[in-house]
């Protein structure tokens, strides 16, 4: 295993649309850092980007479906990352990148107002109280979503976990986010137009918890105005 993952780690290295810049280079200002449409993408389209995107399902496969639109996948695995990178390198797909960074230093990675959508899918709950700032939804996180997301930037969710969708509503609820779309059982209504791209994209971790039965929650919001 140990092998296979530096193999992985070398052929990340190998990517052009795979970056994992170091803290130094991140302190310093990250060069694509406000310029992500002029200087890597090449246009103007809108940039979603897939927090904690594992093997990069989401940020893949909605490459493909709407090559107009540019996708950017974000997680701190590279072993995990290096099979949505490999996919896209060799179908060639100029409207996709992986950022492997730590999910803290977003804002270090993108300019203010510069993503119009975040996908979170399937994050880690964070059980323990004591770490429920490390929550992808916390206050703590989501305020470092306002730092790059455009104003009226949508925030999807989607988890398996019944602790952290409860704890998200809570968030959107007392914080006066606007709740644009929830549903507690999304396989339940398959024929609901509002989840045809929810459902038509599915990660690898999801199709085993549906063999076993698990509810998947969808929801999606936007943030109050500061």
């Amino acid at each position: 295993m140990a092998k296979r993952k530096l193999q992985r780690f070398a052929e990340n290295e190998t990517f052009n649309h795979f970056f994992q810049p170091g803290w130094e280079e991140l302190s310093a200002g990250f060069s694509l850092r406000g310029n992500w449409n002029k200087i890597f993408f090449h246009n103007h389209s809108p940039i979603i980007i897939e927090m904690g995107c594992g093997k990069g399902e989401y940020t893949v496969d909605l490459s493909s479906k709407y090559p107009e639109r540019n996708f950017i996948g974000i997680d701190k695995k590279g072993a995990r990352m290096w099979r949505g990178a490999k996919t896209s390198n060799e179908d060639n797909r100029p409207n996709v990148a992986f950022v492997r960074i730590r999910a803290e230093n977003i804002a270090k990675v993108f300019g203010p107002g510069e993503i119009d959508e975040i996908w979170i899918t399937f994050p880690e709950p964070q059980p323990n109280s004591p770490r429920h700032s490390k929550r992808f939804t916390s206050p703590q996180f989501i305020e470092r979503y306002r730092q790059v997301l455009k104003p009226g930037g949508i925030i999807h969710l989607k988890t398996d976990n019944d602790m952290f969708y409860e704890y998200t509503l809570d968030v959107i609820r007392e914080s006066g986010h606007e709740l644009l779309y929830n549903n507690p059982d999304l396989y339940a209504t398959p024929d609901d137009p509002e989840v045809k791209d929810v459902i038509d994209v599915q990660t690898h971790y999801e199709k085993i918890w549906l063999e076993q039965g698990l509810t998947i929650k969808y929801l999606r919001f936007r943030l109050n105005e500061a």
